[in-house]
């Protein structure tokens, strides 16, 4: 499998994400909106940050599945309640992605929306994988 990052110079320096990701693989994995549900199906967390720590960790366990490691994601989505919020603790937030994830970045996008499925939920996750 082949991953390349892709951050031309004449856009602005990513930060917390790759501007295109190219990928060469076997294997797409397509993976769901994840929250921060524990496995008996609680919203856990009352901050984003902790929220957050949660959607990631069900989002890499979900790709783990699949054999996946994070450095295979190449795509990942943000849904989040209060997108203010979310720039707000985005240094925090970056902490977690590198304890959690490293520090390769895919392609990413943060999308405001009014609320997600579980009216608790602060922040959804979901990815595109591509594995060897």
């Amino acid at each position: 499998m082949s991953v390349h990052r892709v951050n031309p110079a004449s856009l602005a320096k990513p930060s917390g994400f790759s501007h295109a990701v190219t990928a060469t693989g076997s294997t797409l994995v397509f993976l769901a909106g994840q929250t921060a549900l524990d496995a008996a199906g609680r919203i856990v967390g009352d901050t984003l940050p902790a929220q957050f720590e949660q959607a990631l960790g069900n989002l890499l366990t979900a790709l783990g599945a699949c054999a996946g490691e994070p450095a295979h994601l190449t795509r990942v989505t943000v849904y989040a309640a209060d997108p203010e919020d979310y720039r707000a603790h985005a240094a925090e937030l970056g902490r977690i992605w590198r304890r959690l994830a490293g520090d390769t970045y895919p392609a990413m996008a943060l999308i405001g929306v009014t609320r997600l499925w579980d009216t608790e939920a602060l922040v959804e996750l979901d990815g595109i994988a591509v594995l060897p």
